[in-house]
């Protein structure tokens, strides 16, 4: 409307003057000045406008700064970083659990000659801490490998002192005795393979522990009871372990260990706590004339890995003597395995391991033969070899398929050979 009011002047102009009315002159001009008042109230509401435009939009930016530093402040801890502990007693309580599903098939002087399904090392780990640097573990073995009777028993059971740097640790109860390298892979997650070496070194005794590491070095060293009752003590002797660990670079690893199992009555105690090729130490002389007996040992470990894989091996030797009056039952035995894996894909892998055990003179030794054919009888056995090859699958979940098969073979002192001990494994492990 106001581009033709404009412009009617000039179309009236042009038809003549005549046709020009002072009238309507005024009644445009009016309607001018109208139009200009409106347009500059629109442009006065235009500018309010923009302005609260303007104010919504930074309150909208102050408010998602605002929300962002409080997803920031309530962020999860991610799952790979463990829940910080807290400082007072009680909480941060972790359950976890372990075990295998496994069927075992072995040669006819083997353990298990009938073929067997088996649950095997089905155990249960609660840790708690107790204090800002004192924490609380235990163990209850559901079910092992080794055990003879389908009871529940006592694991590991602990308190641990840590300084924050790792440097000192204490651990005060029943725990693993700390020789040599191998019983810290014993578990069904852990172990590339089902079986373990012919030396399998492992064991848990009440004591005291102390362990820390120290840039590149790390020490480990045990006083406990030595024998295997877990009640009562029938000796004042001590078992010692010692072991100390060097790490030259980020994928070699060394270790040397020494032990004693301490003086051990052969009547009450019966057996040493330390577990030794599928047995354990225990006197040669008759309990009737035959007071004590013990065993010193030593050993190195190296291991080196890679991305895919790792090298592992070890050797030791024992010397083992009892105050039979009868006879010399002094023992000087040997030990060595090497353990290769390579994963052939992400989740599939191949291992083998070879082990062997030598004791002139001979040694009661089970391996995978009968421990009453082979332990605990006269039989002695002076040299026993085994080579393990097996796969293993990797899922998702922590839950691992392996399958092996060990041939296993050795000779004892009265010339026979062991040669029907051969084992078949296979074992489906889960950890939750």
């Amino acid at each position: 409307m106001g581009l033709s009011a404009l412009l009617w002047p000039a179309a009236a102009w042009a038809q003549g003057a005549d046709a020009i009315d002072p009238a309507e002159i005024r009644q445009l001009i009016e309607q001018n000045r109208r139009l200009q008042a409106e347009v500059a109230s629109q442009q006065r509401t235009i500018e309010d406008l923009r302005s609260r435009v303007n104010a919504i939009e930074q309150a909208s930016t102050n408010n998602q700064r605002e929300l962002q530093n409080l997803e920031d402040q309530a962020a999860p801890v991610p799952a790979s970083e463990p829940p910080p502990v807290a400082d007072s007693p009680g909480q941060a309580v972790r359950i976890s659990a372990e075990t295998g599903f496994a069927f075992f098939a072995s040669g006819s002087d083997g353990l298990y000659a009938n073929g067997e399904f088996k649950i095997d090392d089905a155990k249960v780990f609660l840790e708690a801490p107790i204090s800002k640097d004192l924490y609380f573990h235990a163990e209850l073995d559901l079910q092992t490998r080794e055990s003879e009777d389908n009871n529940f028993h006592l694991g590991e059971i602990y308190a641990e002192y840590e300084l924050p740097d790792g440097s000192f640790n204490l651990r005060v109860g029943r725990m693993y005795i700390p020789f040599g390298e191998e019983y810290q892979v014993r578990g069904v997650m852990d172990n590339p393979l089902v079986s373990h070496s012919l030396s399998d070194l492992w064991g848990m005794d009440e004591g005291v522990e102390i362990f820390g590491s120290l840039g590149k070095f790390s020490y480990f060293g045990a006083v406990q009871d030595g024998g295997i009752n877990t009640l009562r003590n029938y000796h004042s002797d001590k078992s010692v372990a010692l072991r100390a660990g060097y790490d030259p670079t980020s994928r070699a690893h060394f270790s040397a260990s020494a032990m004693r199992t301490g003086h051990l009555n052969p009547t009450l105690d019966e057996l040493s706590a330390l577990w030794f090729g599928n047995g354990f130490f225990r006197a040669l002389g008759p309990n009737a004339t035959t007071t004590e007996f013990w065993a010193n040992l030593a050993e190195l470990d190296g291991s080196v890995h890679w991305r895919d894989g790792h090298l592992k091996a070890a050797g030791g030797l024992v010397q083992f003597d009892d105050n039979n009056p009868a006879a010399n039952d002094t023992r000087h035995l040997s030990y060595y395995y090497i353990e290769g894996v390579q994963h052939l894909s992400d989740p599939l892998y191949g291992a083998v391991r070879f082990s062997q055990i030598n004791a002139p003179g001979g040694y009661p030794i089970a391996g995978q033969g009968s421990m009453s054919e082979y332990f605990f009888t006269n039989i002695m056995t002076s040299s026993i070899s085994r080579v393990t090859v097996g796969l293993g699958y990797s899922f998702s979940a922590p839950t691992l398929l392996k399958i092996e098969y060990s041939p296993e073979w050795g000779n004892t002192t009265t010339g026979e050979h062991r040669d029907e001990e051969n084992l078949f494994s296979t074992e489906l492990a889960v950890k939750f």
